[in-house]
């Protein structure tokens, strides 16, 4: 019985409570699918009077016997040790196989075996306002989730390593809370997929989250085999601009182009004689648009082999051949 002048509150109607226990029992079961998956990190430093910690994170299991998936600003560029801890309490050290700060992913392996690894899912099969789940370790609050919807999709990332800077593709903002620690934990679907890895905390009620997709597991697959991630380059800077109108009959549209802003000195696109003013069209027989769309044709087939760049200059249509580089990062 309510006290006298408060109003009681509306009793919860049959289906409302059912949508509720529904929503409850797809986060909980994401929790305990993925939960054992799920590490917490401490990176050590070797130092003259033995190793220090000097970071935190967290990082998803991926095979049995020991890999496990991270954010590579997690890890760093100077340590290349450190323990994970797992939910039912073994803590394993690790050792970094590779790191790519230009898709901000890191590969360890961990002493153990007899890991649980989880599911990868698909990120392009993101719908906004799809339920997901974040698992991580924020604040050195191991195994802490909080649940949330996709905000939206297609966002961009920068990354720089020492040399390069790129933009990471199709990164997914949610709304499920991240704190510093949550990098390199799993984003998960309401089926406890893996279809992304945090890795930033963009502002309050905003996270980001590097999509698992065809892209991000070949960055994997070369990581576990090589170390590293081998990428062509063609020694530009660049931005989107309109194709000017006297020459959309070269594109077949009125779309964008990506105009040359700067060729660095000795690179593949200067031996090749590229311009600033440039407007590249397309490259490989393939329109580009956007830089995105020039990265994403700068794969390791692509390294030494000769391709045409369909360029507009001063108005008039070239095409020019080019040897795509080896990005050093």
């Amino acid at each position: 019985m309510s006290a006298p002048g408060v109003a009681e509150p509306p009793p919860i109607e049959p289906r409302e409570a059912e949508a509720l226990d529904a929503y409850s029992r797809a986060v909980i079961a994401v929790a305990e699918r993925l939960s054992p998956s799920v590490a917490s990190l401490r990176i050590m430093r070797r130092t003259r009077g033995g190793q220090m910690p000097v970071g935190a994170g967290s990082a998803v299991a991926l095979t049995p016997d020991g890999f496990l998936l991270t954010s590579a600003h997690v890890v760093g560029r100077s340590a290349a040790r450190g323990r994970a801890s797992f939910a039912d309490g073994r803590e394993e050290r690790f050792e970094v196989i590779g790191r790519d700060p230009l898709s901000d992913l890191a590969l360890l392996r961990a002493e153990g075996v007899a890991l649980v690894p989880a599911e990868l899912g698909d990120a392009e099969r993101l719908k906004v306002g799809q339920l997901v789940v974040a698992i991580g370790n924020p604040n050195g609050l191991g195994g802490s989730l909080t649940a949330g919807v996709v905000s939206a999709l297609g966002r961009s990332l920068p990354a720089r390593s020492r040399r390069a800077q790129r933009i990471i593709d199709n990164v997914i903002q949610t709304d499920a809370a991240l704190n510093p620690g949550n990098s390199g934990g799993a984003l998960a679907d309401s089926r406890g997929r893996v279809v992304g890895i945090n890795t930033a905390v963009a502002g309050v009620g905003l996270g980001l989250a590097v999509p698992i997709n065809e892209a991000t597991q070949r960055v994997i697959a070369s990581l576990m085999a090589h170390g590293h991630v081998r990428r062509a380059y063609l020694g530009i800077a660049g931005g989107p601009r309109p194709v000017p109108p006297a020459a959309r009959s070269a594109t077949g549209d009125g779309g964008t182009c990506i105009e040359v802003v700067e060729v660095v000195e000795g690179s593949p696109a200067a031996r090749a004689g590229l311009r600033a003013e440039d407007m590249i069209l397309a490259v490989d027989g393939t329109r580009t648009r956007r830089v995105e769309d020039l990265q994403r044709l700068m794969v390791a087939d692509l390294i030494g082999v000769p391709v045409t760049v369909e360029l507009l200059r001063a108005g008039r249509r070239h095409d020019v051949e080019l040897v795509p580089g080896e990005l050093n990062t």
